[in-house]
Order: structure tokens, then sequence, then C-alpha cells
């Protein structure tokens, strides 16, 4: 067997070493494909008819581009310190603000979503829940919600869009608006489903993409067509926005098909052309 020097043995471990940190050095430093370390994030107020779809969306908006969402939740109207209109009106930042279409337009003629921004995203009926555990009522048609509503004990509403609704046009639409509305009350700060769940109400209306997600309580189905209404929810860009590129990259995602399983999954229709 030939015998090595030991110095010849050292000069040869020495120049591979060398040889290979420099082959190392040649090579970009290994990254996930998609990082959110060096983005900056994207500030998203919705409200809650499109607060289960955004739950599902934002995650996988994430994953795809490393893009973090954060996000904030309140009513699209209304007096309630969490609305946000009160939160933008009293400084809070955001990106863009996700809520039903009339509110928005409100914010923007307010200057606090800037004009022209606004997109259409998607739709949402009314419906019907009761407590878990009650008789499903009949709603199939106007003439039985009528009968529905008025054998009622208590009927919870929301604050918003659908509860709008409710109290200036449905009733009336009915006839009944006299001798249901004392026994219906607006919920302001909570989901009108937490209410029928707790047996505070007997009946729930509001969009159903807010009831379903509510657990305790058994969904009856949607308002018949001569009384549904449906919101547009939409999204717009806050005056205060600084990330327009992050802003873009979400709006393409919650536009584009693969989001619409999503959307239909919570309830709502999409209406979005992919931008």
């Amino acid at each position: 067997m030939t015998s090595f020097p030991l110095l010849t043995v050292r000069r040869s471990l020495l120049i591979t070493a060398v040889a290979l940190a420099a082959g190392c050095a040649q090579q970009p430093p290994s990254t996930p494909a998609s990082t959110s370390a060096n983005k900056e994030p994207v500030r998203l107020m919705t409200s809650g008819g499109f607060t289960a779809a955004h739950k599902l969306l934002a995650p996988q908006f994430t994953a795809k581009t490393g893009v973090v969402v954060e996000s904030a939740y309140g009513s699209s109207m209304g007096s309630s310190p969490t609305s946000i209109p009160n939160r933008l009106s009293q400084g809070e930042k955001a990106d863009v603000v996700i809520l039903a279409r009339a509110a928005l337009d409100d914010l923007a003629a307010k200057g606090l979503v800037k004009p022209g921004t606004q997109i259409d995203l998607v739709r949402s009926a009314i419906g019907v829940a009761v407590k878990k555990g009650a008789p499903l009522p009949d709603i199939s048609t106007e003439d039985k919600l009528r009968q529905v509503l008025l054998n009622a004990k208590s009927i919870a509403y929301s604050a918003s869009a659908s509860g709008t609704y409710y109290e200036t046009q449905m009733l009336k639409k009915l006839g009944i608006h006299d001798q249901v509305m004392p026994k219906s009350k607006k919920i302001v700060t909570e989901r009108v489903g937490t209410i029928v769940a707790r047996g505070e109400a007997e009946i729930g209306l509001q969009q159903v993409s807010e009831l379903l997600p509510i657990e305790g309580i058994s969904y009856a189905g949607t308002l018949p067509h001569s009384v549904q209404h449906y919101t547009l929810f939409s999204a717009g860009t806050a005056s205060t926005s600084t990330n327009p590129q992050g802003l873009e990259q979400l709006l393409k995602f919650y536009t584009s098909p693969a989001a619409y399983k999503a959307i239909r999954d919570t309830g709502l229709e999409p209406v979005a052309k992919p931008l």
C-alpha cells in the first residue's frame, strides 16, 4: 500500500475545502418559495357578511403569495364602536375595506375610501334560523313566512344591511309591520344567530353567510323570492392604504375562480369578474 506524507494529505484536504466553499458561495441561499418576512402585510376590514369567506380565503392567499393579512371586523353600518365606519372615522388604518355596497359608497363620499375603487365581490341573501332542536319553520312561501313571524314570540334581526331592509321594507311588504316590530329586537354587538342559540329570540333573520357559522342554531332557509333582498358586499381601497401592491394581489385572488368554492361554501354568491 502506498503511504502519503501527512503534509500532502493536509494540503489535499485544504484544497478540497476551499473548492467546496467557493462552490457554495456561488449558490444563492435556500429560501422558502413563499415567505412574508420582507413583505408588508395587507390590513383588511370586513363586515360580518364576508367574514366567514375571508377566514377561509386569507390563509390560502398567504400560502400562495407570502403576504400576511391583518384582519379587523365590524358591522357595515350603525353606531357600534366596532362598526367599520366608526373605526375608520376614528383614524384606524386599513388597506382594503369589504362591506355592504351602500355603506362602502357612503365611506367613499366621506373620503374614508378612495372614490372609484369599489369592486363588487359577492351577494348575500337573507336567511332564517331557530334554536337547535326547535321545530324548523316553513318559510317556503310569502304567506307561510308571514304566519311564522306573526306566531313568533320574539324575533332578532341585524343592525346592518339585512336588518335595515327588515324594519323599513320587508315587514311593510308583508303587511305586518305594526304587529311584528314591537316583538323584534335589533342586535347591535353580536351575531343574530348567537342570540337565537342562547334562546333569547325564537326566530332570527340575517345574511345567510352570518348565520351558517353559528353553533347552536338550525338554519331554516332563505326568505321567499317575493320578499328576498340581496346585499352586495364590495371591496374598496381605504384612504389610509400604504400597501397598493399587496392590496392588488389580494383583490386579484379574492375575485379569481380559485376563491369561488370558499365563497359558495359560506352561503355567498360570487359576482366579481376576475381582475
